[in-house]
C-alpha cells in the first residue's frame, strides 16, 4: 500500500521539476525523497517521471497522477494548518514587502482599510525574497521570480509600461518601426537603472534588437523619474498606473503600441501558504487595485 508521505514527496518534486530541490523543500535527505518516488512508481508499476541531466520531466502517468493527486494533498494541508493556526497566538501584524514606488500608489492609499497591523519593507525584487527567505517579511510583492525552495509565486496583476516624453515633444509622424526605433535612439533617456531595465524589454519585444542607448540620468524611483521628464529631462518608460495618477499635463505617453506588461506577483513561504493572515491580506489587496 502507497505511503501518503510517497505523495507528498511526488507532488513537491512534480513542482520543483527535480529531487534535490524538492528534498530541500520537504526538509529531506536527497535519497530520502528518491526512495519515496521509487516506492510509488514500483506501486504504480511505471516511471512517473523521465530522468535528465538538468530536470525531472513527468510522463503522461505522472501528469495524471499529479493531477488526482494535487488538489487532495492540498485540501488536507490546508485543513491541518487550520487546526495549528487555531491553536496559535493571533497573528495580527504582516511583514509586507514591496518596490516603494507600487506601495505609495496601490498600497498606502488603501491601507486603512485593511483589518491586520504592517511592518513595510521596500527593496529591489532580489532583496526582498532574500528577506522573505530569512522569515523577515511574510509576504512580498515582486515583478521577478526566483527559483528559491520553499517559496510560493501566485500570479497578481500586470503593470503596463509606456514611453513617456515631456509634454511639448513633438515625435515624427510614422508607424515605421525603424524611423521609430531611429528617432527613439537619438533622444535623451532617464533610465532607473544603468542597465535599462525595461528600457531593453520595448527594444526586444518590439525592434528585435538591443537598445544602442547610455542614459543621460539614471534615476532609481519612477516617481521621480516621471517629474524629471516633466522638467524637460528627457524621455522614460513609466507604468501607467503613475502617469495616470499624475496630474500635470507635462509630460505624454507616446507611441503607446510600444507598450510592454510587466507581471507581479505575490511570494511567500510555502510552508505559510494556508495560513489564514497570508490569505486575508492577499485577498485584502486584490481587492482594492
Amino acid at each position: 500500500m502507497a505511503d501518503f508521505e510517497w505523495y507528498r514527496s511526488f507532488c513537491t518534486i512534480y513542482k520543483h521539476n527535480s529531487v534535490s530541490e524538492a528534498a530541500k523543500a520537504r526538509i529531506m535527505t536527497q535519497p530520502a525523497m528518491s526512495q519515496h518516488l521509487a516506492s510509488l512508481e514500483a506501486e504504480v508499476g511505471e516511471d512517473l517521471f523521465i530522468r535528465t541531466s538538468r530536470k525531472m520531466i513527468p510522463t503522461e502517468r505522472g501528469k495524471e497522477l499529479y493531477s488526482q493527486l494535487a488538489p487532495l494533498i492540498e485540501a488536507l494541508e490546508e485543513t491541518t494548518m487550520n487546526f495549528k493556526s487555531a491553536s496559535l497566538p493571533t497573528h495580527s501584524v504582516i511583514k509586507l514587502g514591496a518596490a516603494h514606488e507600487f506601495y505609495t500608489e496601490k498600497i498606502l492609499p488603501n491601507l486603512h482599510t485593511y483589518k491586520m497591523s504592517t511592518i513595510s519593507n521596500f527593496g529591489t525584487a532580489d532583496q526582498l525574497v532574500e528577506l522573505l527567505k530569512e522569515d523577515k517579511l511574510d509576504l512580498v510583492i515582486t515583478s521577478k521570480k526566483y527559483q528559491t525552495p520553499g517559496i510560493e509565486y501566485l500570479k497578481f496583476m500586470d503593470e503596463e509600461f509606456v514611453i513617456v516624453t515631456p509634454g511639448d515633444y513633438e515625435m515624427p509622424d510614422t508607424d515605421n518601426p525603424e524611423s521609430m526605433e531611429q528617432w527613439l535612439s537619438a533622444q535623451k533617456w532617464i533610465s532607473y537603472g544603468p542597465d535599462l531595465p525595461i528600457i531593453r524589454r520595448i527594444w526586444r519585444e518590439h525592434f528585435k534588437k538591443r537598445p544602442q542607448i547610455r542614459p543621460a540620468h539614471i534615476i532609481p524611483d519612477l516617481r521621480l523619474i516621471l517629474k524629471a521628464i516633466e522638467q524637460g529631462a528627457g524621455l522614460s518608460v513609466i507604468p501607467t498606473y503613475i502617469l495616470n495618477n499624475s496630474a500635470s499635463v507635462a509630460a505624454k505617453a507616446v507611441y503607446e503600441d510600444l507598450k510592454v506588461n510587466n507581471e507581479l506577483y505575490f511570494a511567500y513561504k510555502l510552508k505559510h501558504k494556508h495560513l489564514p493572515q497570508i490569505q486575508e491580506m492577499i485577498a485584502a489587496i486584490r481587492d482594492n487595485i
